[in-house]
């Protein structure tokens, strides 16, 4: 069964990481010149200006950095409130905000070991996408 989530950014970059995702791939950009991730997506590497960017697979596995509750009812219902958000620091260095799965904001200790997981979701306008998500170790 599909959670609903809100709109995701689309655009042709933005498509690319969804279709990395459709495969149970987490994949940010990495610049062929000075090797810096890029993330969010970005037509030109924020380190360096260089437009030669490729999509690097991540190996999943991340730490716990920072954790928020969110009351305020930002997407007018779609979400039961109130939810977790979480900052993610994969192990490749790039910041991921994201949500947990499989536990909760009493659970959250800074630096927790975690590991990627995807769950169904489906847009409001029933269009269905996978979502990076992550759980403990």
């Amino acid at each position: 069964m599909s959670e609903t989530r809100p709109d995701r950014v689309r655009g042709p970059l933005d498509d690319a990481f969804w279709d990395f995702c459709a495969r149970g791939e987490l994949r940010i950009q990495k610049c062929n010149v000075c090797a810096g991730f890029t993330w969010p997506v970005e037509q030109a590497c924020e380190h360096c200006g260089s437009s030669a960017l490729q999509w690097e697979r991540m190996s999943g596995e991340g730490r716990l950095v920072s954790w928020c509750a969110v009351h305020q009812d930002y997407y007018r219902g779609l979400m039961a409130l109130p939810y977790d958000c979480i900052l993610v620091e994969l192990a490749e260095g790039v910041l991921f905000v994201s949500n947990p799965r499989g536990f909760g904001y009493d659970d959250m200790s800074l630096g927790m070991a975690l590991r990627l997981a995807f769950i169904d979701c489906q847009d409001p306008a029933g269009d269905t996408f996978r979502l990076p998500v992550f759980e403990r170790v």
